[in-house]
């Protein structure tokens, strides 16, 4: 899913204009950074939490030459998942594995209904 699919999804979700998804967005976005620069930690319950974490400085090698290379320290950003996302990727909805319809909320229902009798008519014949 990209940033663009993402404010079209809230604008759906939550009935604004794609303006103002975008703006929500940004400001989400935005805040996680500027939390994540301060050293914060972020916690989503049920998501997962962000973090900085550092890197000490390195010797490694340039792969094409074979030199060795300094590696200055650095800081990284670091997502690690809640355990509530952890189950819901792994779910074993209907064996396949995926937990496609677990947020599913569109009205919709109607229409997978009459799919899924489509299906299971071209099943049995």
């Amino acid at each position: 899913m990209t940033k663009a699919e993402l404010v079209e999804e809230v604008a759906r979700a939550a009935e604004l204009t794609k303006k103002d998804s975008e703006v929500i967005v940004e400001e989400v976005f935005k805040n996680i950074i500027q939390a994540l620069n301060r050293g914060e930690k972020i916690e989503l319950r049920g998501f997962g939490s962000f973090r900085v974490r550092q890197r000490d400085a390195r010797r490694g090698r340039n792969p094409k030459t074979g030199a060795p290379v300094d590696i200055p320290a650095k800081r990284v950003p670091y997502f690690k998942p809640g355990k509530e996302l952890k189950e819901l990727i792994n779910a074993q909805l209907g064996g396949d594995g995926f937990a496609a319809d677990v947020f599913d909320d569109d009205d919709d229902d109607e229409a997978d209904e009459a799919d899924n009798m489509t299906a299971e008519a071209g099943a049995d014949s």
